[in-house]
């Protein structure tokens, strides 16, 4: 089960016009024969910008950057499916999940 992943993304280089368009249609990761499937890039600033995925390859965001050229310096997952991360909590700390929450990455009814 495959569920949207989204990350905050710090780039090396300012992101390029076309990445938006390209990450829309798929890119070619090195060493794959399939394109990504498409994913939604939101620009904050010309290096801090929001990348929505749905698939999970091993380190995609990173490899998608680097197929379009540039470099990720900072990497924070924000949200997976219906799950957002809670900003009021201190790193490592943790809350017990909602039905809702459980429910929207595809796992069983506790």
């Amino acid at each position: 089960h495959h569920c949207e992943k989204t990350y905050r993304v710090m780039l090396e280089s300012p992101v390029s016009d076309d990445t938006a368009e390209q990450f829309a249609k798929g890119v070619q990761l090195h060493n794959e024969k399939d394109l990504t499937k498409p994913a939604v890039l939101e620009i904050l600033t010309p290096t801090d910008v929001r990348l929505t995925i749905s698939e999970g390859r091993y380190h995609q965001v990173k490899r998608m950057f680097a197929a379009v050229g540039n470099h990720v310096v900072g990497l924070h997952r924000e949200r997976i499916g219906a799950i957002e991360l809670d900003p009021d909590l201190a790193p490592g700390e943790y809350r017990p999940l909602t039905e809702e929450e459980i429910a929207s990455v595809g796992l069983p009814s506790r």
